[in-house]
């Protein structure tokens, strides 16, 4: 006699669930008249990004600078990495040249 109230409630719950997950949501319909034969074109509008500039040389203080594995000095700042020119001490945009180039070597 135990397992009846328990088969009950299981019952109930189990109704309970599923009639939750069973949304309706009515379209809407919208009248429109037109008097024209042509047909109407919408317009999409295009949300133009502005364009951020990225500095291609900044000054860093070399002790919040990370060290790469190789020994090299590098800066993250939004996304573009620096790297640290040993010549003149600035951190440039990182570009190819920078693999082959002394300058980017530590000594």
């Amino acid at each position: 006699m135990q397992t009846k109230p328990l088969v009950v409630i299981n019952i109930a719950l189990i109704i309970l669930i599923s009639s939750c997950s069973k949304k309706h949501v009515p379209q809407q319909t919208t009248a429109t008249v037109s008097t024209s034969t042509a047909p109407v074109v919408k317009k999409m509008v295009v949300k133009k990004t502005p364009l951020v500039s990225v500095a291609k040389v900044i000054i860093v203080n070399d002790s919040v600078a990370k060290k790469n594995i190789d020994g090299r000095l590098y800066y993250d700042v939004g996304g573009h990495r620096y790297w640290r020119n040993y010549n003149d001490g600035k951190y440039y945009l990182f570009n190819k040249s920078m693999y082959t180039d002394s300058a980017f070597i530590p000594h």
